[in-house]
């Protein structure tokens, strides 16, 4: 690289403005009243949100692409086009009461990137792809992540194309709906390296005035459905030592969850989101409760260690209240990421060619990067959200956090298109 060039991109860096602009006119579509947005995979709103997108990127000159799993890449050609690309992107689908930045901040923020470029000038070596990958959420289907899953082979397309609604409407069928059922196959081309840029959706980076994390690792995931079986019986003339009270014993494994998190700090969490109490009148006794349990860490061992310590603890207080323990299942298993250590090191690089104060952090929450990951080098880019509060309307950040994501993504992935 020469000097001049070298001058050119060390001055470089996003349109601040622009970018928050397009933030704010994205959240137009399925705008809710406390200044979220509602935009469930695969509907109509989905649809207006990627029409928006598509639009964008071919008049910055990206090439629009769609896989089969409705996966959209936007190309930004290379000086060198037949060599791997650079790769970035998020989500656009957003919980029913989910926030502005959540997924479709990292969606923009590469389409940012590719703005900037264009606007000095600058071409790469490798071409730059920003994607919008399909139901990353999993609210409306499950599971979540399942197109980028696709994508790396941890699901078929069959699989994919098949997850229905509560409403019977499958992947496919909507996709098809909404004209963005690809003919291309998801996934099985080469990705010379990705990045994610995304809000933290924890508290750990505001409360450190923190501007930028460097994200390392991602927690592995657990998850159970428990069902704890009693005897329903009358509130009143039963006696306390003859009850077999179910919930009694289900709010005994929920301290057990919670001792079993802390124990494992700092790291370690442990959560049981899901109750559902039989027959869940107020004068009978509970007989039956169904419930989650959420186990993540990133260190799969320590992970095996939760789960044989929830195993013996149930066990323990299923006998002790003469409960039957009908079903301990995990249903679900998600093993630690470790991202690929020259893509971390380019994100910390970035930050610090900025003067960004910055930290190490491991992600607590799953990411279309952790598929991502089993298939080519990847990494994230972290910026803080207001009181670490995401999934929810009042989601927030600031324009400076915005614009600094951004500046960190831009020069990270500049570095690794020009290898």
């Amino acid at each position: 690289m020469n000097v001049a060039y070298q001058s050119e991109t060390d001055a470089l860096s996003v349109n601040g403005a622009r970018l928050w602009d397009s933030l704010m006119e994205m959240a137009k579509i399925g705008a809710t009243p406390k200044g979220g947005v509602c935009r469930l995979a695969l509907t109509d709103l989905d649809k207006q949100g990627r029409d928006l997108f598509v639009r964008w990127a071919k008049e910055a000159g990206c090439t629009i692409t769609v896989d089969r799993m409705g996966n959209v890449f936007a190309r930004r050609a290379g000086i060198d086009d037949s060599l791997p690309p650079v790769v970035t992107g998020s989500h656009a689908d957003s919980q029913p009461t989910g926030g502005r930045f959540d997924g479709i901040y990292g969606v923009l923020g590469g389409l940012e990137v590719i703005r900037s470029l264009n606007d000095r000038g600058i071409r790469t070596r490798r071409a730059i792809e920003t994607v919008i990958w399909t139901n990353e959420e999993g609210s409306r289907f499950a599971p979540a992540m399942v197109a980028s899953g696709v994508f790396a082979g941890v699901f078929t397309e069959e699989y994919g194309l098949s997850r229905a609604d509560v409403d019977g409407k499958t992947v496919g069928e909507e996709l098809k709906r909404i004209g963005y059922a690809g003919d291309i196959p998801c996934g099985g081309r080469p990705i010379h390296a990705a990045f994610e840029l995304h809000i933290e959706q924890g508290p750990i980076l505001e409360a450190e005035g923190k501007t930028i994390g460097v994200v390392h690792a991602a927690q592995g995931q657990r998850w159970y459905e428990v069902v704890l079986t009693g005897q329903e019986s009358h509130a009143g003339p039963t006696p306390m030592p003859r009850r077999r009270d179910a919930l009694l014993g289900t709010a005994r494994v929920i301290q057990t969850v919670n001792e079993i998190g802390l124990k494992y700090a700092p790291y370690a969490c442990a959560t049981v989101g899901m109750v559902q109490v039989h027959p869940n009148s107020r004068n009978v006794i509970p007989g039956r409760v169904f419930f989650t349990i959420d186990f993540r860490h990133p260190e799969d061992a320590v992970l095996a260690q939760m789960d044989a310590d929830l195993r013996a603890a149930v066990a323990q207080i299923a006998e002790s209240g003469k409960l039957e323990l009908t079903k301990l299942e995990q249903i679900f298993y998600y093993k630690p990421v470790a991202f690929d250590a020259d893509c971390v090191a380019s994100v910390r690089a970035a930050a610090q060619r900025f003067g960004y104060s910055h930290r190490e952090i491991v992600s607590g929450a799953g990411h279309d990067a952790c598929y991502l990951a089993q298939v080519a080098p990847t990494s994230m880019v972290f910026v803080p959200c207001v009181g670490g509060i995401s999934h929810n309307e009042i989601e927030d950040a600031t324009p400076e956090w915005i614009e600094a994501g951004a500046n960190v993504l831009l020069h990270a992935m500049l570095e690794r298109a020009q290898s």
